[in-house]
């Protein structure tokens, strides 16, 4: 459709990104190729497939050649905060990013904060007996399992302080 005269269209909204409404300095962003949303391998959804990422040299060596560069720019460096979704493939990038900042700054706090989602239940409305509530698929809440107790057994242990963070009392496990 057209819009009224003097009026700009509202661009389109894809990403978390695009709800920003700071820049981020272009260093600060690494963008796993295979893994956007358009990427050829689909969905990064297991712990081991975000580990191996970062055994590419050459993915470690520019991660290292990003973080380094913020660090150089402080004056006094005390410490590092890592949050890192539990229930995908993250939590293995998460866990190799805080093997990294252990190894190479072993004497600075490295403060975790391990995030998961509210999962809804997708319920099916039956007439007066309310709500019934349908299985997830049990593939992805297996993924969703393994994912989150390898992620709080490897950031726990690189960490100094792991903190998991979730609206729901039960970090979305189920």
């Amino acid at each position: 459709g057209s819009s009224p005269a003097g009026s700009q269209a509202a661009p389109s909204l894809r990403l978390w990104s695009d709800y920003l409404n700071v820049n981020l300095h272009p260093k600060s962003l690494y963008v796993i190729r295979q893994y956007l949303h358009d990427g050829d391998c689909g969905c990064l959804e297991a712990f081991g497939q975000g580990e191996s990422l970062l055994q590419d040299p050459a993915c470690v060596e520019e991660l290292e050649d990003r973080l380094h560069f913020f660090v150089e720019e402080c004056d006094y460096l005390q410490g590092f905060q890592v949050l890192c979704d539990l229930h995908n493939g993250f939590s293995g990038v998460g866990a190799k990013v805080t093997e990294l900042l252990h190894d190479e700054y072993s004497r600075k706090g490295i403060l975790t904060w391990g995030l998961t989602p509210v999962l809804s239940a997708v319920g099916v409305l039956v007439g007066s007996n309310g709500w019934i509530f349908t299985h997830q698929d049990p593939q992805k809440s297996f993924y969703r399992l393994m994912n989150t107790a390898l992620g709080i057994a490897h950031l726990s242990r690189h960490s100094s302080l792991f903190c998991p963070l979730s609206l729901s009392g039960s970090l979305g496990i189920k």
